[in-house]
């Protein structure tokens, strides 16, 4: 099967198995905070798909909010997107395709509170989703990475004083797996574009600093999986690395695996039977941590 590039404008996906329920639910039923339209662009979405189950009750599962990569620009939204939620339906995990507003027409922080709003989302209605509220995960691909990096060292435990009860619950996701992230907003190895469509032309070295989230890592940042290639020249793998020793040095749990080739982009690298072994690695990884298995 051969990958469509990161970039490449697609269609918004929807669940192709017809046996299964998705629906799609606006982040705001009235409206987004400081959205400059009223058209789908303007409207962040969640777009569901459930874990499949053959019990007629099933037991909640763990979740994962998928973010597509697109340089902050557009949205991969297939193969970043609704392959990859048929791929965690296949492992009995809960998976949701975030439709996030973007650059240039949006900078920073709309990104990081559609993302915020996201997480505040699944957990304030775990319940109905059929989702444990405690097992919520955040995804990302290339720009998407970004984001769920961001997400998972800039969130907060929500506001209790809220009229709105998905403002109460707490945005930190409670594991993240980054896909060939955008990491830097200030390294010589950043991905310009990226940084451009987030922060602007000329954006201020203190934010762009706050926004390269490898100095952001704490101790409380979520236990993180990550894969790239050697062979990444749009986004190096100097960026997953990074990220990843800022992690072991916070004492952070973290998987780091760097393939020698591939490009960037891949998605699930169906064509690659070499790379597309990460999807393998992050199931037993997810085994490992209690996401997958013994639900």
């Amino acid at each position: 099967m051969t990958q469509q590039p990161a970039g490449a404008a697609q269609p918004w996906p929807t669940n192709q198995d017809p046996t299964t329920d998705t629906h799609s639910f606006l982040l705001w039923e009235d409206g987004a905070p400081g959205a400059q339209g009223t058209s789908d662009d303007d409207k962040p979405t969640l777009t569901l798909f459930p874990a499949r189950s053959g019990w007629e009750k099933p037991a909640p599962t763990t979740a994962v909010i998928i973010a597509p990569g697109g340089s902050y620009q557009r949205l991969a939204a297939n193969h970043e997107g609704r392959q990859v939620a048929n791929w965690f339906n296949a492992q009995g995990v809960t998976a949701f395709v975030l439709r996030y507003r973007l650059g240039p027409r949006y900078r920073h922080p709309i990104e990081m509170q559609d993302a915020q709003r996201a997480i505040r989302f699944v957990r304030a209605r775990a319940q109905e989703l059929g989702v444990r509220p405690d097992r919520i995960g955040m995804m990302g691909f290339s720009a998407g990475g970004h984001l769920a990096s961001t997400v998972g060292t800039h969130f907060d435990s929500g506001n209790p004083a809220a009229s709105d009860p998905i403002e109460r619950a707490g945005s930190r996701p409670d594991f993240v797996i980054l896909a060939y992230p955008v990491i830097s907003m200030t390294a010589e190895y950043s991905h310009k574009g990226s940084v451009t469509a987030l922060l602007g032309e000329h954006p201020d070295h203190k934010l762009a600093q706050q926004m390269s989230t490898e100095f952001q890592v704490t101790r409380e940042t979520p236990p993180t999986f990550l894969f790239t290639t050697s062979a990444d020249t749009a986004v190096p793998a100097e960026n997953s690395v990074a990220f990843y020793l800022a992690l072991h040095k916070a004492g952070v749990p973290a998987e780091l695996h760097v393939f020698e080739g591939g490009p960037h982009g891949v998605g699930l690298a169906l064509d690659n039977p070499v790379l597309g072994e990460w999807g393998t690695l992050l199931r037993n990884w997810m085994i490992a941590r209690g996401f997958v298995g013994g639900q």
